[in-house]
């Protein structure tokens, strides 16, 4: 069965992602079309980049990074779910990608994000980055607003437009995953 991995890209304390992340997997589970695992980033950390050698030409020598590929390796497509910060995605986020390439290449990626403008800014910038990665980004995202979307400013309460958006998204990140394992398989030479 296909593997999709939710990632959680905010380690702030405080951070309002676990429960945006634990509803996008309560919801996922529930269509029934793939496995889904929750990955925090607070549970892999990692340091600023400190790859002598860019991770495209080859196995890491630091063993954080190669725990970090082998934890990521297994999935088919991801979901990653982030924060906006000053018109961008965390820095976080960003090292925990850069820190890879051959896990990420070939691999659907969606988006769920949050922030005062529903995170709309971040997402833009990941989609960059996980292109550069050869990541394949659907087009169906969520964007939620902490302004509006939070009771209280502390409660996450989504909309029934973010679970349709949500569904969609989802939806198109299995059948991208699907799509692209052929790309992902070992070539054999005959």
């Amino acid at each position: 069965m296909t593997k999709i991995a939710i990632i959680l890209g905010s380690t702030r304390p405080n951070r309002r992602g676990p429960q945006v992340a634990q509803w996008v997997l309560d919801k996922a589970i529930r269509l029934g079309n793939a496995e889904f695992e929750l990955i925090d980033l607070c549970d892999h950390p990692l340091p600023h980049l400190d790859e002598a050698v860019p991770p495209m030409f080859g196995p890491s020598a630091n063993e954080h990074t190669r725990a970090w590929a082998e934890r990521i390796a297994p999935f088919d497509g991801f979901v990653i779910v982030t924060p906006e910060y000053n018109y961008s995605a965390p820095g976080a986020l960003k090292n925990a990608l850069d820190h890879l390439f051959a896990e990420w290449a070939n691999k659907a990626v969606g988006f769920v994000s949050y922030g005062v403008g529903g995170g709309v800014l971040a997402v833009g910038q990941l989609r960059l980055v996980c292109g550069a990665l050869g990541m394949a980004d659907v087009s169906h995202y969520v964007a939620i607003s902490v302004l509006t979307d939070f009771e209280d400013h502390t409660v996450f309460t989504p909309s029934e437009r973010h679970v349709t958006g949500l569904n969609r998204m989802l939806e198109q990140v299995v059948t991208w995953s699907d799509a692209l394992a052929p790309l992902r398989a070992p070539l054999t030479v005959a």
